[in-house]
């Protein structure tokens, strides 16, 4: 028995070659994006592991912050491109993504804070 609730989406393509091109050439930027930053955040891994160069405190979370932002971003992009959020009107992308900055600023805010407290807290009981 032939199921008629089936739909066939292929079936269902209305787009021309220019319509197609301009797709492939979406995809081929967002991948060349993605793996470029992708690349720099490994790069900056390598680079400044700290088993290899002796960065001082303020570097580190120099380091640290553009790793963070640049992950950050990375996140955003991939979100708006795949999730389709970035067709959507400028209110809702902004009120789907201001919360989550809000919310990883606010976690790493903890966790700088609490990894100072621990160090100062393991510094006064002798174990550093």
């Amino acid at each position: 028995m032939e199921r008629d609730d089936i739909i066939e989406y292929s079936l269902d393509n209305h787009h021309n070659e220019e319509q197609g091109k301009k797709i492939r050439k979406k995809i081929y930027f967002v991948t060349a994006l993605l793996s470029v930053v992708t690349i720099i955040e490994v790069a900056m891994g390598i680079i400044w592991g700290k088993a290899h160069i002796d960065v001082d405190g303020a570097g580190w979370l120099t380091i640290k912050s553009i790793f963070i932002i640049l992950t950050m971003l990375k996140a955003a992009y991939i979100v708006m491109t795949f999730m389709h959020l970035g067709d959507e009107r400028k209110s809702l992308r902004n009120i789907i993504l201001i919360p989550y900055f809000i919310f990883i600023a606010y976690l790493i805010f903890i966790l700088l804070v609490e990894s100072s407290f621990i160090f100062d807290v393991k510094e006064a009981m002798g174990w550093i």
